[in-house]
């Protein structure tokens, strides 16, 4: 049984009547989700009695109440769900749902039979997918961004996210689920399992509105107005951001003196938070925790709390983890981690992160670095840097490319033009027609033109491989941290 679903019995026997989900146009109480989470998994089993055995059931909405019941109708059915994140690229999309062999799509409009969710009507689409091999006891698959065109799906078990969400309740207590405001997509896991899941575990609230009532509808370029506005308006009492959003929001709160009273809890998590922006924050009355996760751990590994942070640290971490470091300081998670990935091997045994850490003497866990090259922007996308450069070295006028943006909004790029006296013009058309041929986070938004890559001066190994912290420092420019 569900740790989740017998909460939300529970409390549709204790407080019936109280909103356990409220959206912008329907509230759901906590008797009625319980129905509501009944009936949609009968209309899901009558859609899904031709699939084969052990398909995923593909979810592809904006945020709302429909997509919560669809979850944990799935949860209900003991069905594997796969939510698919709408800044997924088409390709990325047909990727994800070929992968993990979806059987069925769940959209708001296409191709497909009327599928009602309480006030919502939706389509859901039969796919005609070859069968995957999923781990035994997968209950969710989640497609990261993926540090390249082609994210693997991470495969968790049910336990394994409501173990996360248990440990959130017990190290933030009860009493800071009030009235959740979600601004990530409910298809990123960080959301779903350290969101939704806590908040119907101690029975609060989740407002759950569209992006564009937020003005998230274009979620790399908020309208911050709109959406500083709205968690005002909303009372929300916590929220879980990147470092993108939470800089964006303070910059507004900076400039116009907003202030947030009813907030009580900012979990920012994803990517690194500097410690400036954490201070900016204190000062500006805001209450920020930083946190510490990757998809393979189910979203949350350490978080700060109010009970207990640390400047510079990611938090303890939480209570069912053991968390170790090897010689060499690489944050070993275990005891048991994620499932594997759709289509391969199994996984058994604890997660080695890539990240590379220190404990200090009261447990708070830092975050020193990461083994490999791979990016994590602001908005905490994993991006390859060799995929985006091998986009923009594809393009004639482009001999050789660095991508960096560690914690940044945006991608930049050092480039080696063809030629010394190519055009300007010419490589930034060369650059947009890379673009177009990636998703909108792993775009170049800025660039500049360098000399070639000497071997020389060490910026290249001796197979030819570029050494980018040398790279980035003989340009003068900060490289990754």
């Amino acid at each position: 049984m569900s740790r989740v679903l017998d909460a939300v019995e529970r409390y549709a026997r204790i407080r019936p009547d109280t909103v356990a989900i409220s959206g912008a146009e329907t509230d759901l109480t906590w008797s009625a989700l319980a129905q509501e989470v009944e009936a949609a998994a009968a209309r899901l089993a009558k859609l899904g009695a031709d699939m084969p055995a052990g398909a995923p059931v593909a979810i592809a909405l904006d945020n709302g109440p429909a997509w919560v019941v669809l979850d944990l109708a799935l949860v209900r059915l003991g069905w594997p769900s796969l939510p698919i994140p709408g800044f997924f690229t088409p390709a990325q999309r047909d990727h994800a749902l070929a992968d993990a062999g979806a059987g069925l799509l769940i959209t708001a409009e296409g191709p497909g039979l009327d599928l009602a969710i309480g006030q919502t009507l939706l389509k859901a689409q039969q796919l005609d997918l070859s069968p995957v091999r999923l781990p035994e006891g997968t209950a969710k698959i989640t497609y990261t961004s993926g540090s390249t065109g082609q994210p693997k799906g991470v495969c968790l078990s049910l336990a394994q996210m409501e173990a996360v969400a248990q440990s959130l309740v017990e190290v933030l207590g009860e009493d800071y689920a009030g009235r959740h405001l979600p601004l990530l997509p409910l298809s990123i896991l960080l959301e779903n399992v350290a969101g939704l899941y806590p908040i119907l575990l101690a029975g609060g609230c989740y407002r759950v509105l569209p992006p564009a009532v937020l003005g998230l509808a274009e979620p790399f370029r908020p309208d911050l107005p709109r959406l500083t506005a709205a968690i005002a308006t909303e009372g929300a009492t916590s929220l879980i951001l990147v470092p993108e959003l939470l800089r964006a929001i303070m910059m507004v709160m900076a400039f116009t003196g907003a202030r947030f009273p009813a907030l009580n809890l900012v979990a920012v998590g994803g990517a690194k938070v500097s410690p400036q922006l954490l201070a900016q924050a204190d000062q500006l009355g805001l209450p920020v925790y930083e946190g510490y996760g990757l998809s393979e751990c189910a979203s949350v590994v350490a978080l700060n709390t109010p009970q207990g942070r640390k400047a510079g640290a990611v938090g303890r971490p939480l209570p069912h983890l053991q968390v170790e470091l090897d010689p060499d300081g690489e944050i070993i998670v275990g005891p048991s981690s994620f499932l594997g990935y759709a289509g391969r091997t199994a996984h058994q045994g604890p997660v080695r992160t890539g990240d590379i850490g220190s404990f200090d003497a009261d447990g708070f866990l830092r975050i020193e670095g990461r083994r490999g090259n791979t990016i994590i922007n602001a908005f905490g996308r994993n991006i390859a840097p060799e995929w985006v450069e091998s986009e923009l070295t594809a393009q004639p006028e482009i001999r050789q490319a660095i991508v960096y943006g560690e914690a940044r909004a945006e991608l930049s790029a050092l480039i080696v033009p063809l030629s010394p006296d190519m055009p300007e013009a010419a490589v930034a058309q060369a650059v947009e027609r890379a673009n177009q041929n990636l998703p909108e986070y792993a775009q170049v938004r800025r660039w500049r033109t360098r000399a070639p890559l000497d071997p020389a001066a060490g910026e290249l190994t001796g197979n030819g491989r570029p050494r980018r912290a040398a790279i980035l420092a003989a340009t003068l420019v900060e490289p990754a941290e």
